[in-house]
């Protein structure tokens, strides 16, 4: 993975987290996905290890768990 990926559900706590990441790492750097209007890609953020929204999956394949928006069973 090149690019670091943002996962988060559209909640108040995502879009503050996103807007944060994006100013701290720049949006060439980072990929955001919005797992609330794109369902299709829960599968890749469980796979990457995300239990939580919003999560920064650094290129590494490391996640960073930010905060607490929601579960990501709840978003199934």
């Amino acid at each position: 993975m090149s690019k670091a990926k943002f996962y988060h559900a559209g909640c108040p706590v995502c879009v503050t987290a996103e807007q944060e990441i994006i100013s701290l790492i720049g949006t060439d750097n980072v990929e955001v996905v919005h797992l609330g209007e794109d369902k299709s890609r829960i599968g890749e953020a469980e796979k990457y290890g995300v239990k939580s929204v919003p999560a920064l999956v650094a290129p590494s394949g490391n996640v960073l768990h930010i905060n607490y928006g929601a579960g990501i069973n709840d978003l199934k």
